[in-house]
């Protein structure tokens, strides 16, 4: 006798696909039977392979850490803080406005939940863009103590600036707005970056 029956469907595919709803329409607007269409699969084949719709969301956010939003990483491997800053914001408007796909940040877009029974995957997203901005200041700190920064700049507050740029680049893109308006706004960026760290 075969040891299980194998299963109907790619569960990889299946998880980008629930990740795609979740990046259109957020967490709370994001309906069991949306994802279960979306995966094509039933609800009791969709608890079996990915747990309830936390644990569901919870895999999508980490499907699209890995597979989508991967600029924060490619930042940080960066030689210069101005290259990572660059490549931060450049990478955020390419995840945000990628055709083929929902535009806008699934970190910002899955945060626009309602109702107290949302609070803990709200936190969870509210960490999740924590740790990216802990990250930035991490790496403006150590930019800080090799002198590539004047010690008058404030790593945190760096950290922060950049990083309200790049999720506030997203809102715009969820908006319509292109990604040649997008790049504008990266140049503007790094033109104050320059004046900023001028010294």
């Amino acid at each position: 006798m075969p040891a299980g029956r194998p299963r109907e469907f790619d569960v990889d595919a299946g998880l980008d696909a629930a990740l795609r709803v979740f990046w259109r329409q957020g967490y709370a607007g994001a309906a069991l039977t949306d994802l279960t269409e979306a995966v094509g699969v039933n609800r009791p084949s969709l608890y079996a392979a990915y747990g309830n719709k936390a644990e569901l969301f919870r895999r999508a956010l980490a499907h699209y850490s890995t597979h989508y939003a991967t600029h924060l990483n490619e930042a940080l491997a960066q030689p210069t803080a101005r290259e990572a800053v660059e490549v931060f914001l450049r990478g955020a408007v390419t995840v945000t406005t990628t055709k083929g796909c929902p535009r806008g940040c699934l970190g910002v877009q899955g945060a626009l939940v309602a109702g107290p029974e949302n609070e803990e995957i709200r936190e969870e997203l509210a960490q999740w863009r924590r740790d990216g901005e802990l990250a930035l200041r991490e790496r403006f700190r150590r930019a800080r103590l090799a002198g590539e920064l004047p010690s008058t700049v404030d790593p945190a507050d760096l950290a922060r600036y950049v990083g309200t740029v790049g999720f506030g680049m997203s809102v715009q893109a969820t908006g319509g707005a292109s990604r040649a308006q997008l790049e504008r706004v990266v140049e503007l960026t790094l033109r104050a970056w320059d004046g900023m760290v001028a010294g």
